[in-house]
């Protein structure tokens, strides 16, 4: 019998009668957002705890405020991946914290003219030198040019030879951003005018910058909307629990059997190499991926997280089980060669749970950085024991897709059935399922999901799968559902045992 409902077999009137039914029609699909979290300016009209689409730079600047992070943010992400749909939660500066500061000093006046080459959170700030100019006349004209420039995250007033710098938002962050000059060098054609000399704050960043954002109303407002690439800038601990717990395996969060809603969280963090080994075994996040940065990168680790994220959502959406080893993090300047982690650095960081990146580490990324590993934080499982499981983001990536593609396949075709022991004899075209009908259709698919790269060794999945019905609940089937994901080519290790000649006897 064939299923023609809602055509009751009741009506009389004559002719064809026809329903549509697109159970069968549809391909897998799964909406993929990038979300992009931070701050906006004090007088942006964006309002803060809510999901805001942003499609344009001028939107980011109009809703977030030109310089903000949330501009800059997008920036970066926008310069990179201009194909998955793009979102902003602004959160309000911290209420009771402090902007971070800094004073940039002229400490000796040019001899003769040139340019000066500033860099203020890796965006370059040129600035004409003239002869004559006093050391008061360069501070003034460094506040000016500052000034002029409305996206870098500064402003910037000058008194006397001394020119104050400050954040343009409250928190910890602020004290990210980075101040110097001549990046490129002699032979960038970056040097100071002859006798000009500049004092730069303590290790070339701002200061003193408190206090960190509340993130409790903008996670409640994220709803279950398919925000699958999360770029969050925050690292300090009580924000990262907070993410770390929405996007997590309990029941309320979005990887636990209620919400299934899923995502990842893509971040960065600037430390010195001794800082992140230390920092690396406090955290253990099974969805949050965070990127050791060294201290000396120009550029802000808001922006450095944008890119992670972008790089992210454009290649995993594309394949979530291909590495994204490699990738380039474009728009983010490396630290000065001399200041770059080395491979044994690299190699150690990534055992404690910190995602690495490097530049020219092989001779031909023309001096541009490049993800290394997706690592995320996790280490230990919940009995404090060494554990890999979630260690590389194509494992939670994959996950995603088999999940989503498992559910839409079992909801299309089963989707108002009636359910029975294996071996009942029934009519064809009921309604009706079997255990062993669910199991043959998650086997099919799983074969349709090797096919496509996702999974492999269809046979033991088929041998391992079980499919039973409720003993407890009679309108319940329970599955053993054990998917073996596709592996990744991240090493090539090869044994060179040369010869100076092959025995005759052997080349015969």
């Amino acid at each position: 019998m064939v299923d023609v409902s809602p055509i009751p077999s009741s009506w009389k009137l004559p002719g064809t009668s026809i329903t549509v039914d697109p159970s069968q029609a549809g391909t897998p699909t799964n909406p993929k957002f990038a979300l992009l979290v931070g701050h906006p300016l004090a007088s942006a009209p964006a309002p803060r705890d809510v999901v805001t689409a942003i499609g344009t730079q001028a939107d980011a600047n109009a809703y977030f405020g030109a310089g903000s992070m949330l501009a800059r943010q997008f920036a970066a992400f926008f310069a990179i991946n201009r194909s998955s749909p793009l979102f902003a939660l602004p959160v309000a500066e911290p209420s009771s914290g402090v902007a971070a500061t800094g004073t940039l000093t002229v400490s000796a006046a040019p001899t003769v003219a040139g340019t000066l080459s500033l860099y203020i959170a890796g965006q370059k700030v040129a600035i004409a030198i003239a002869s004559a100019d006093t050391a008061a006349n360069v501070a003034t004209k460094i506040a000016a040019a500052i000034t002029a420039a409305p996206d870098l995250p500064v402003t910037a007033s000058a008194s006397s030879a001394a020119v104050t710098l400050t954040a343009k938002w409250k928190g910890l962050t602020g004290n990210d951003i980075r101040v110097e000059a001549n990046y490129l060098g002699f032979y960038g054609g970056e040097f100071y005018p002859s006798s000009l000399t500049l004092t730069f704050p303590t290790d070339n960043v701002l200061s003193g910058g408190t206090g960190t954002p509340d993130f409790t109303a903008a996670i409640a407002n994220l709803g279950d909307a398919p925000y699958r690439f999360v770029s969050l800038p925050h690292t300090d601990s009580g924000s990262r629990a907070l993410w770390a717990t929405e996007y997590g395996f309990s029941d309320s969060g979005r990887w636990g059997w209620m919400r299934q809603s899923y995502g990842q969280i893509w971040s960065a963090r600037r430390d010195t190499y001794s800082g992140h080994m230390t920092w690396g075994p406090t955290a253990n996040d099974p969805v949050i991926y965070t990127m050791g940065i060294e201290p000396q990168s120009p550029t802000p680790m808001w922006e450095w997280s944008a890119v992670f994220a972008a790089n992210a959502a454009l290649y995993l959406t594309a394949d979530p089980a291909r590495p994204l080893q490699t990738l380039t993090m474009n728009g983010c300047l490396p630290a000065p060669k001399s200041f770059r982690f080395n491979k044994t650095q690299l190699n150690a960081m990534a055992t404690v749970g910190i995602a690495i990146q490097g530049t020219d580490l092989d001779g031909n990324t023309g001096g541009v950085p490049q993800i290394l590993r997706e690592q995320s934080s996790y280490q230990r499982n919940t009995q404090g024991q060494a554990d890999n499981a979630y260690e590389l983001a194509t494992t939670l990536a994959t996950l995603d897709e088999v999940f989503t593609r498992l559910r839409q396949a079992i909801s299309n075709k089963f989707p108002r059935h009636k359910l029975a022991d294996n071996g009942t004899r029934f009519g064809a075209g009921q309604a009706i399922v079997t255990p062993l009908i669910i199991k043959g259709e998650l086997v099919a698919q799983y074969r349709i999901m090797e096919n496509d790269g996702l999974v492999e060794n269809a046979t033991a999945f088929k041998n391992a799968l079980v499919v039973e019905r409720s003993t407890k609940e009679p309108n319940t089937v329970e599955v053993l559902y054990p998917p073996d994901l596709i592996n990744q080519l991240r090493r090539l290790n090869i044994k060179c045992q040369f010869r100076l000649q092959f025995p005759l006897a052997l080349a015969a």
